[in-house]
């Protein structure tokens, strides 16, 4: 298949054209430097795009079904900004629909397009990063709003739960709002399926959503899909691409670019074979471990541990995979996440191999339950608060102070408390929970 960014970036790299451009490296010195362009003649240009970029992007609108599939060089954050302001600009409402559970990237998007935030509050057990959220939990949070332009759903989670989309669409649309999917863990999903319909949100009823490519296919930190479903969303022709040029970058990383454009013939040629055996595989390892060890529901790509069932805190799970040469994604009091994309049979499989090796104590550490988590009073907008002076305190002087940004660790990027929002005890104490004792308050 054409590869056109690629073809274009080996092709002026073999030359010996003198660089008086942009970057500063003139493709000297280590060897993907000379691969490191900027948007010199026939290179086209992300935000303008109408040459190779663009024909890249149409094969990945192909791939995935889309009615539009743009590049980002800057993740997810630039398409999150993106299609929240493709939803907010022009209307007369400016408030949204939520799930708490999101990454503060949203957060951020909401301080610079001030937004009005109706948050849905997952039903949380042991772990404020995931909890179930119901068909039923946003028609009530839509007529809580009153006239939100849009719904707002994170799914995949960071620990893996999938979130059934179609009850939630049917809502939206009853309600004539915009279903917006934050699927910045699920690229992959595209090409796992159950009962012949895959699992990614394009085909769940989204309206618009946003994929990290870089965390599920074999692309460049950085790579991420803007995908547009609703082809209404895009008031005129480049609309969309207009939208991110006020976010991102003018200098987009053609490495990026590139490795999106290379992923397409990943995608077309190997991914379906490549993901139904990491799919086998995950299986396997879950029902050979399930017996000895508590492994949370969710998507296959992910293998999510809830570690004190077997007398670990997540944390020292993770020190002792360490020894066994194996890096996690993430870890908390709680849970050990392991990434099994873009893993082979055999590395999947040695990751079994490792948990079925360790010893269990068997003394139950205590969980926390999260179940009754109380909402945070508010206080000002998220806007107002970021806007206000700050000063920075010990997370146990906060009680009865308001919050100037939001409060979260990255990974996972999860607010346990927002702008504008009162400190409570009870929350407090998760942030301690979670290793957080300092924190920016409303001065």
């Amino acid at each position: 298949m054409s590869l056109p960014i690629k073809e274009f970036t080996d092709g002026y790299a073999e030359k010996e054209t003198i660089r008086a451009h942009m970057p500063g490296h003139k493709g000297k010195g280590e060897p993907f430097n000379a691969l490191d362009i900027t948007e010199i003649k026939g290179a086209d240009s992300l935000f303008e795009a109408s040459g190779i970029i663009a024909e890249s992007e149409r094969k990945a609108s192909e791939i995935f079904g889309s009615y539009k599939t743009l590049y980002s060089a800057g993740g997810s954050t630039l398409c999150i900004y993106t299609m929240l302001a493709m939803c907010l600009l022009g209307s007369p409402s400016r408030k949204i629909v939520a799930a708490r559970n999101c990454h503060r990237a949203f957060l951020n998007a909401c301080i610079m397009l001030d937004a009005e935030v109706e948050w849905v509050y997952p039903r949380y057990e042991s772990s404020i990063v995931s909890g179930e959220i119901t068909a039923e939990m946003i028609e009530a949070a839509i007529a809580k709003a009153g006239d939100p332009v849009c719904v707002y759903i994170t799914t995949p989670d960071y620990l893996g739960r999938l979130t059934p989309l179609d009850d939630i669409a049917r809502v939206c649309r009853e309600h004539n709002c915009r279903l917006l999917v934050d699927n910045a863990h699920g690229a992959y999903l595209r090409f796992i399926s159950e009962n012949g319909t895959p699992l990614h949100p394009l085909y769940h009823g989204a309206d618009i959503c946003c994929d990290s490519a870089h965390k599920t296919l074999p692309v460049l930190t950085g790579g991420a899909y803007l995908h547009i479903n609703d082809p209404t969303l895009e008031k005129y022709e480049g609309y969309a691409k207009e939208i991110m040029s006020m976010f991102g970058s003018s200098s987009p990383s053609y490495l990026i670019l590139r490795s999106l454009d290379m992923c397409n013939e990943f995608m077309e040629s190997e991914a379906e074979e490549y993901f139904a055996k990491m799919k086998k595989a995950s299986e396997n390892v879950r029902s050979f471990l399930s017996p000895y060890w508590h492994i949370e529901e969710g998507e296959c790509g992910k293998l999510t541990v809830l570690a004190p069932q077997s007398g670990y805190s997540g944390y020292d799970l993770a020190e002792v995979l360490r020894g066994w040469d194996i890096e996690c994604e993430y870890a908390d009091n709680t849970h050990v996440v392991l990434m099994l994309t873009g893993l082979d049979v055999y590395e999947i499989n040695a990751i079994g191999r490792a948990f079925s090796s360790i010893p269990q104590p068997r003394i139950r550490v205590p969980l926390p339950d999260f179940s009754g988590l109380a909402p945070l009073e508010k206080a000002m907008s998220i806007r107002e608060a970021a806007m206000c002076p700050r000063e920075y305190v010990p997370v146990e002087d906060a009680a009865g102070r308001i919050c100037s940004s939001a409060v979260s660790c990255c990974p996972p990027g999860i607010a346990a408390v927002t702008g504008g929002e009162i400190f409570s005890e009870e929350i407090i104490n998760i942030l301690k929970n979670y290793s957080i004792f300092h924190v920016n308050v409303v001065k």
